[in-house]
């Protein structure tokens, strides 16, 4: 043990007085294997000695870097091993994209260990009154001839949502978590700035009778796309989970569909993967409905692929594919509903909120509330008996006549 002295055995390092106070160093391996001194400082010897003995047990331990990293090294290294290997694709997308346009052009060059609370604080605010438009040159990598704001001098203002800024603080505050399990540094800075949250849009979502009106209209056209719509309409369905579906995931004798795959965009790939949680997984019952527009989609892909003779891919027996058998973008099955919404003449929606017409259609269609409930997901049968009562017999069930028709119902 050293004493107060500062003197030391052979290889342990010193104390000795540094500008207005005391400063220290330690001999330790680098985890590049070198041999190199870490220095620490302070104002008294009793501070600059605790440091020191700090550091020797550190040192005993294993490796310790000599050179504190800057945000920016700390992120690339965080992204390319741990996020990149450890998270699913699009995560490692998300946060890709916060730290190269966001994070690391504000607080890049600042050091790891010395980031303050008042250094988010601020960056936060500052970054929401950035145009993106002008930090990223999107204007300016336009042809020439097409420039027509920040590359002319007349700024667009293209400011980053709350949405955007809220990202971006929880992806650095997901990169300092990490750094504190690899004691880096001792508290997580971003976790204790708060932001404003998005202030969600309240869109009022379909009743039986417009999402009725839809899927007529989409039957009556022969939609090669009718089946993913009863089935985000009818069973509550997310745009991934329909296009993820294979025939493999039918089962019509049984009348259950099994969802435990979804098609997801990550940067320049189209994946085919597993949902995100077991709990996702799970088997459907399939109302009549469902189940007659699945056969319909079934004849409508036999027969694009015919037509399509050569030219036909074949994606692991997805259900809904292009006309050549490739699955579907999910950016396009957006689009798409758009499109169809508009031609039926209805009220717009995003194709995410059809999920909360769910209920009310299963009331509709005459499901039976047990099946209902597993539909639902409901724990308790009692919480789906209130959506039974809540909703009326005559109503619901007069509103889906006309698409029992265009199906060739009875």
């Amino acid at each position: 043990m050293v004493g107060m002295s500062g003197k030391r055995g052979n290889g342990e390092g010193s104390i000795y007085p540094y500008k207005n106070g005391y400063a220290a160093y330690v001999w330790v391996t680098t985890p590049d294997g070198k041999r190199k001194r870490k220095y620490v400082y302070g104002k008294t010897r009793d501070e600059v000695h605790d440091k020191w003995i700090n550091l020797h047990t550190e040192a005993k331990k294993g490796p310790v870097a000599t050179r504190h990293r800057t945000v920016a090294a700390f992120l690339a290294y965080w992204l390319e091993s741990i996020v990149r290997p450890h998270l699913a694709p699009l995560s490692y997308v998300s946060y890709e994209g916060a730290v190269r346009l966001y994070i690391a052009p504000h607080l890049g060059s600042k050091r790891l260990d010395k980031l303050t609370v008042r250094d988010v604080r601020e960056w936060l605010t500052r970054l929401a009154t950035v145009c993106q438009c002008c930090a990223q040159g999107k204007d300016a990598k336009r042809k020439p001839s097409q420039r027509r704001c920040c590359a002319v001098g007349d700024c667009c203002g293209a400011y980053p949502s709350r949405r955007v800024i809220q990202a971006a603080r929880d992806a650095l505050r997901a990169a300092l978590t990490h750094a504190i399990a690899e004691e880096e540094i001792s508290k997580n800075v971003a976790s204790l700035v708060k932001v404003p949250k998005p202030r969600r849009q309240k869109i009022k979502p379909w009743s039986v009778a417009e999402a009725s009106r839809f899927l007529t209209d989409a039957a009556a056209r022969d939609d090669h796309l009718f089946a993913a719509w009863v089935l985000v309409l009818s069973l509550g369905l997310r745009r991934g989970e329909v296009l993820g579906l294979t025939w493999s995931s039918v089962d019509f004798e049984a009348g259950e569909l099994y969802v435990d795959h979804q098609i997801q965009r990550a940067g320049r790939q189209i994946l085919h993967r597993e949902t995100k949680t077991e709990d996702s997984d799970d088997f459907l019952p399939l109302p009549e409905l469902c189940r007659n527009a699945l056969r319909m989609r079934r004849a409508q892909q036999l027969g694009d692929r015919k037509a399509a003779g050569e030219l036909w891919q074949d994606s692991r027996g997805l259900i809904f594919t292009t006309k050549h058998g490739t699955p579907i973008e999910p950016g396009n099955l957006t689009r798409m509903f758009a499109l169809r919404v508009r031609r039926a003449g209805l009220r717009a929606i995003p194709l995410r909120n059809t999920r909360h017409t769910c209920s009310s259609l299963l009331v509709a269609l005459g499901v039976h509330p047990k099946v209902a409930q597993r539909i639902l997901r409901h724990s308790q049968i009692a919480m789906t008996m209130e959506v039974y009562a809540a909703a009326s017999d005559e109503e619901v069930r007069a509103a889906l006549g006309k698409l029992s028709n265009a199906m060739g119902g009875d």
